[in-house]
C-alpha cells in the first residue's frame, strides 16, 4: 500500500510539478502574460529543490529524507506567497484557457504538495537509518530507476558513466547553491520587499 502511494506521488509530481508547469511557462511566454511568467519562473527556482532531492535519493543519501518534506512545503508556499502576483492573477479573466488552466494547476499542485509533505514527513526517520515502517526503500526505488535511465542516455550521447556517487555529488552541490540562495533571499530580499515578487 505505502509503496503504491509513493510511486503514485512520484508519477503525479512528474506531471504536475514538471510537465504541466513547463507547458504553462511556454504558453504564458507565447501569450505574453507577464504575471504568469513571473509566477512560473519563481516556481521553477523554488521547485529545483525537488530535483536536488531526487538526485540525493538516487544516490541513497540520508540527507534526502530531511529535505524532501521541506521541498514540498516550499513549493506550496511559492504558489501562494506573492501578494502582487495573486492580485494580478485575480484580475485576469477567469475563464480564458490559460488563466483557467493556471488556476487548476495551482490548486492541484497545492493538494499534491500537501499529500507529498505528509508522506515524506513520515519517512523523515529514514535519515537516521532504515525504518521498515517508513518505507525508506520505496522512496529510493523511483529515483534509482531514473538514475539508471540517465546513465544509459548520458553513456549513449557522451560516453560518460553516471553513477550513484556522481548523482550524490551533484545533489550536494545543488543543495549548497540552493541553501546560499535561500539564505540570501531571507536576509536581503524578504526584509526589503516582503511578499512582493517585483522583478524577482
Amino acid at each position: 500500500m505505502l509503496r503504491s502511494l509513493v510511486w503514485m506521488v512520484y508519477r503525479l509530481e512528474l506531471v504536475f510539478a514538471v510537465g504541466l508547469p513547463l507547458v504553462l511557462l511556454i504558453w504564458a511566454a507565447v501569450r505574453q502574460e507577464p504575471a504568469l511568467v513571473r509566477l512560473l519562473n519563481l516556481y521553477w527556482k523554488v521547485s529545483s529543490l525537488l530535483g536536488i532531492t531526487v538526485l540525493l535519493m538516487a544516490a541513497a543519501r540520508p540527507m534526502a529524507f530531511l529535505i524532501a518534506p521541506l521541498a514540498q512545503l516550499l513549493i506550496l508556499v511559492s504558489l501562494w506567497f506573492w501578494v502582487d502576483l495573486n492580485e494580478e492573477l485575480a484580475d485576469l479573466p477567469p475563464f480564458r484557457p490559460l488563466p483557467f488552466t493556471m488556476r487548476i494547476w495551482r490548486w492541484a499542485l497545492s493538494v499534491l504538495s500537501l499529500v507529498g509533505f505528509g508522506l515524506t514527513a513520515m519517512a523523515i526517520t529514514c535519515f537516521w537509518g532504515q525504518n521498515p515502517t517508513a518505507g525508506c526503500g520505496y522512496w529510493i526505488e523511483a529515483p534509482g530507476h531514473f538514475q539508471g535511465l540517465l546513465a544509459v542516455v548520458l553513456g549513449f550521447f557522451f560516453g560518460g558513466q553516471w553513477t550513484a556517487a556522481i548523482s550524490g555529488f551533484f545533489g550536494y552541490l545543488g543543495l549548497t547553491a540552493y541553501g546560499v540562495g535561500l539564505i540570501q533571499w531571507f536576509l536581503v530580499r524578504l526584509p526589503r520587499q516582503g511578499r512582493l515578487a517585483g522583478g524577482f
